[in-house]
């Protein structure tokens, strides 16, 4: 009898990017399941709600594959695994970068939790300079970010930043931050 292999996926997503689409769709061929985790906790100010940052989630992905599912934790991330019957987080590594810190969260989860293993995935070339802070940078200063995020992330994002008072949640535009520019006059 086959055991389900459920994957978790854990992470802020603020906000969820093509990149992440293409782990999730990647990891989904190697697990009956993927559960996207959207953490509650964040050391960084999220832009979006942990609501919204879920509701996003949900509509990116769409309702197509019902072996992927999108739900928030908080607390540990390990015991939320646990919690789950899951033995496994997915994660991606983008470039050298990533390794170390990503390596350091490996360990110390297994150093709470033995039975989790971290299974990292490469990300696709295409996506290998996104993340969420420089779409969010890119946004905030009326960048183009079509195809780098689902259109429902940039409608969102456009939204946001248009509403004003998101700076904060972008260290780069946050004058607090120490040195940025903005409409390429700089700021200390």
């Amino acid at each position: 009898m086959h055991q389900e292999r459920t994957a978790i996926y854990p992470g802020t997503f603020d906000p969820l990017t093509n990149g992440h689409l293409s782990l999730i769709r990647r990891g989904r061929e190697l697990f009956d399941r993927i559960v996207v985790a959207v953490a509650a906790e964040t050391p960084k100010v999220p832009l979006f709600t942990l609501e919204e940052r879920v509701q996003l989630a949900r509509e990116a992905l769409g309702d197509k594959d019902s072996g992927i599912v999108v739900e928030s934790f908080d607390g540990l991330l390990v015991d939320y695994v646990a919690k789950r019957g899951a033995r496994i987080l997915l994660r991606g590594l983008r470039a050298v970068s990533d390794f170390e810190y990503e390596f350091q969260l490996a360990l110390m989860n297994r150093r709470l939790r033995r039975e989790i293993q971290t299974v990292f995935l490469m990300t696709d070339y295409r996506w290998l300079y996104i993340s969420s802070t420089i779409v969010k940078a890119a946004a905030g200063l009326g960048g183009d970010i079509r195809g780098l995020v689902p259109e429902c992330v940039e409608r969102s994002l456009r939204e946001k930043y248009a509403q004003g008072g998101a700076s904060g949640a972008t260290p780069c535009l946050d004058p607090s931050a120490g040195d940025f520019a903005l409409s390429g006059k700089k700021h200390a």
